[in-house]
């Protein structure tokens, strides 16, 4: 049975197949070709890849990044296709699962919603669960660098916390508009905030996410 980190990945390649290797994405300087390239390049060189979250890294994974985006673009859509090498961590269903349901669920989004005339996917219950479950685990890493306390609801009112602090900032939405927001994009995000008028402008444009 494919598991949902799988799903996405497949997903993820078809979107940039079909988009061509020069479309816009959501991450700032990024077209297609460089997002595929990001996501071969962290599954392939772990050495690299960890310049995400370190800062000291940062230099060897933009130049191992630039590396794999030189090669020709079908190469890369192929890459993503067939998954991380043999001996990889990510090979692990479980590792998999954890690490990149919602990485592949997000840049699948930086692909659609670059374009014009988007529409929001429609997501079945069970994904919005799995999305919220890794969510929740995650929201404390994402919501590090908001400037104010951050919190994340849904519908029903299953909170996460994303960062303590006051004034609080609480921020609504199904699951997938959550993660998209927790992963710094915020405008494209279908979500309410409420609460203090100036903390929700500086939360708008927080850095949040991963990066460095």
């Amino acid at each position: 049975m494919s598991t949902h980190a799988k799903r996405e990945r497949l997903l993820l390649a078809d979107l940039l197949e079909a988009a061509g290797p020069e479309a816009p994405t959501l991450c700032e300087g990024w077209r297609t070709r460089e997002l595929a390239a990001h996501v071969v390049m962290r599954e392939r060189r772990p050495d690299a890849a960890g310049g995400v979250l370190l800062g000291v890294l940062k230099d060897r994974m933009e130049r191992v990044q630039a590396e794999f985006a030189a090669r020709p673009y079908d190469e890369l859509i192929r890459l993503i296709r067939t998954g991380p090498p043999r001996m990889s961590p990510y090979g692990i269903k479980l590792i998999d699962e954890a690490a990149n349901t919602l990485e592949f669920f997000v840049h699948a989004e930086d692909v659609r919603r670059a374009q014009p005339e988007w529409t929001p996917r429609e997501l079945d219950q069970i994904f919005e669960n799995v999305l919220w479950a890794r969510l929740e685990k995650a929201a404390r890493l994402l919501g590090r660098r908001a400037p104010v306390g951050l919190v994340l609801r849904r519908p029903n009112g299953q909170t996460a916390v994303a960062h303590r602090g006051t004034p609080v900032v609480t921020v609504t939405g199904e699951p997938g508009e959550l993660t998209l927001f927790a992963f710094g994009r915020q405008d494209v995000a279908r979500v309410d905030l409420e609460g203090d008028k100036d903390a929700i402008a500086r939360v708008r444009e927080a850095a949040l996410g991963v990066w460095m």
